[in-house]
């Protein structure tokens, strides 16, 4: 098993989520988030000053995956989220080595 995290615009969130239920994924966290990488935030107005906003609000989508659906989900993040800017966002996986459904207590796959 595998968890996925993405980190993306916001204006891209809707774009992705129709095209994993396209691709069948039926679960997901989204979360609002903020931070920075390359581009290092903005500058905004407010009130004719001037400020500097180091923080860019992002959306993380993560989501724990069988080992075989990985690769394409990753792919289609990819795709639906691409713009060609600064700033599409990042696309992580890492191994799981246990999923437990709390309501039913099932483990491992069947508990995806």
């Amino acid at each position: 098993m595998k968890l996925i995290t993405a980190v993306l615009r916001e204006e891209a969130v809707d774009d992705v989520q129709i095209a994993l239920a396209r691709l069948g994924i039926s679960g997901m966290t989204v979360t609002e988030v903020s931070g920075y990488a390359r581009q290092r935030g903005h500058t905004e107005v407010y009130r004719g000053e001037e400020f500097e906003i180091d923080f860019v609000t992002k959306i993380r989508i993560d989501m724990v995956v069988t080992d075989e659906d990985a690769d394409s989900i990753v792919d289609t993040i990819c795709q639906a989220a691409r713009s060609g800017n600064i700033g599409d966002g990042k696309v992580w996986v890492v191994p799981v080595e246990e999923v437990v459904r709390v309501r039913t207590g099932e483990r491992g796959e069947a508990a995806i």
